[in-house]
């Protein structure tokens, strides 16, 4: 592992900001660090003298003055690096979200098909949060120890040259060690790292189809699964930890050694006389700093392994060079929905070829079982699919598909907000707009309404009818002419049902042309269109008496 990966620089502002922080508040803390010094030693040294003559030196005030303003100074800078790190660990993690998120959204849903999204989303939360450790400890003692470090043995060199010199032999023993450690921890924090994205996933999985788990009777089998799965990741986490307490008792036994040879070194001219009191105070308080910085970094070494991971995962997926897909054109004008040849082609079955024409005020039904591919044509028809033959979409000219298009997934995707935020997907909805929508969809809920994140607080049925009223509130104030809703009433009573096919009716009578996939007989029977998709792949389509050509 790299000690800073240059891309975290590269991608993010702040932290390279922070880097150049540190650094200064190193420079600071090492010249607190070298006056402390002076002032203990100074401090003795006229004790002593006072001792022996019997009267104190003025000196000694000024040497104290100088022991405490250095102690000041070593707490604010101490305290300015923290304040610091906690800053840009906060800043960092939420440029490095954005710019994952919106590289999600620049690659589109084919790209996000091919990860886990429980493994990514738990890379973007708890992941990405390990990195305060990173930020808070490890790197500001990285960028301590790369400037207090020589400047140490420097003053201790000038202090006393013989000191200086055993010092700068012995400081590379602590580099290997930390080498060493590291080559054994590497792979251990690896596998740390996707054993949480495992447990990360078990229970997003769980979760996500606890409704279906329940039941069959199956939800109970998952507690045992989760368990099984946390206490792996509780093993490797002592794993970590041992070798992390293993790993500090080498770097402090090492450090204590050399700090020894020093003492001794020092008491042996003491005694002969070759050295002087005041340089052997100074040589004997800096040499244990001079091994803290680089000793600290070894063991914040760990600390830092989650976020490093994370990060890494993060900064992979940030370089990757595919090419995106070309960003939407403007497509010729068109007044019908026309299906020329439409073929979806899967791992399992090819599906299609579709081939129709809808006038504004239609209603396609998409029929069939469930896996026959109706989300497949859904995806296909709004250009999130890869597929064979040509689809023009009824809009006005110099406006892409995308703007033309009003669609509803089969999951309600709601997020954390009031039930106006969830229809409008804005923070400043349009009250009257939600009302309306709202009540076309048949749900007389308080907009004001909080809702958790996915939908909790609401039934299915509720959350759905809200998934509906979005795609009825933006398809009335876009005034899109093409509207494709994914199973919109399948978690509903007839009653909910009837108010969604009249919705759905009223889109079509406003000069849209609506697309639904449903496998129910009330939404069937309401549309112009029927599409029958089989589970071999093959298709029938089906005008209604008085169906618009």
């Amino acid at each position: 592992m790299k000690p800073l990966d240059p891309r975290l620089l590269r991608l993010s502002r702040t932290a390279r900001g922070f880097i150049v922080a540190a650094a200064g508040t190193g420079v600071l803390r090492t010249l607190a660090t070298i006056a402390i010094a002076w002032g203990i030693a100074a401090a003795v040294t006229l004790g002593v003298d006072a001792v022996h003559h019997g009267t104190v030196p003025t000196a000694i005030a000024q040497a104290l003055a100088l022991l405490g303003g250095a102690f000041v100074l070593r707490a604010v800078a101490a305290w300015a690096t923290d304040d610091l790190a906690a800053r840009a660990a906060a800043k960092v993690k939420s440029e490095l979200r954005a710019t994952v998120l919106a590289r999600a959204a620049e690659r589109g849903p084919s790209w996000l098909a091919e990860r886990s999204s429980a493994g990514f989303a738990t890379t973007l939360g708890p992941g990405l949060d390990a990195l305060d450790a990173y930020f808070g400890r490890y790197l500001p003692q990285l960028a301590l120890t790369a400037i207090a470090t020589p400047v140490l043995l420097v003053a201790i060199g000038l202090g006393d040259l013989t000191s200086g010199i055993i010092l700068l032999c012995a400081l590379p023993v602590i580099p290997v060690f930390m080498i060493l450690i590291g080559l054994a921890t590497q792979s251990l924090q690896r596998k740390q790292s996707d054993a949480l994205a495992k447990l990360g996933g078990a229970f997003t999985e769980a979760v996500e189809g606890l409704a279906t788990l329940k039941v069959f009777g199956r939800a109970r089998r998952q507690v045992g699964r989760i368990g099984a799965v946390t206490d792996e990741y509780r093993r490797g986490t002592l794993g970590v930890l041992r070798l992390s307490f293993v790993s500090g008792f080498a770097l402090e036994l090492a450090a204590s050694l050399s700090v020894a040879l020093v003492a001794v070194s020092i008491g042996i001219r003491l005694v002969d006389g070759s050295l002087g009191l005041g340089a052997a105070m100074f040589v004997l308080v800096l040499a244990p700093e001079a091994f803290a910085p680089i000793r600290q970094v070894g063991a914040d070494f760990h600390a830092a392994q989650d976020g490093v991971e994370a990060s890494t995962a993060v900064l992979d997926v940030l370089d990757d060079t595919a090419p995106p897909p070309a960003r939407p054109a403007d497509v010729p004008a068109a007044d019908d929905l026309v299906l020329d040849g439409l073929t979806v082609r899967r791992p399992d079955v090819v599906i299609g070829p579709v081939d129709l024409r809808a006038a504004p005020g239609t209603i396609v039904v998409l029929a069939g079982p469930s896996g026959s591919g109706k989300s497949s044509l859904i995806a296909a028809i709004r250009g999130a699919l890869p597929h064979d033959g040509t689809v023009v979409v009824p809009g006005p000219v110099g406006t892409t598909t995308t703007d033309r298009t009003t669609w509803a997934d089969q999951r309600p995707r709601l997020v954390r907000g009031t039930i106006a935020e969830n229809v409008a997907l804005s923070a400043t909805p349009d009250a009257t707009g939600v009302w309306t929508a709202l009540r076309e969809a048949g749900l007389g809920l308080d907009p004001g309404l909080q809702v958790g994140s996915g939908g909790s607080g609401l039934s299915g049925g509720q959350a759905q009818r809200v998934a509906v009223a979005r795609a009825l509130y933006r398809a009335e104030r876009a005034r899109t002419p093409l509207v494709l809703l994914d199973e919109p009433t399948s978690a509903l009573d007839v009653e909910a049902e009837a108010h969604v096919v009249d919705a759905l009716r009223s889109l079509a009578d406003a000069g849209a042309v609506v697309v639904v996939a449903s496998h129910r007989p009330a939404v069937v029977a309401a549309g112009n269109v029927r599409v029958d998709l089989r589970s071999d792949g093959s298709v029938t389509v089906t005008r209604s008496i008085g169906a618009q050509a």
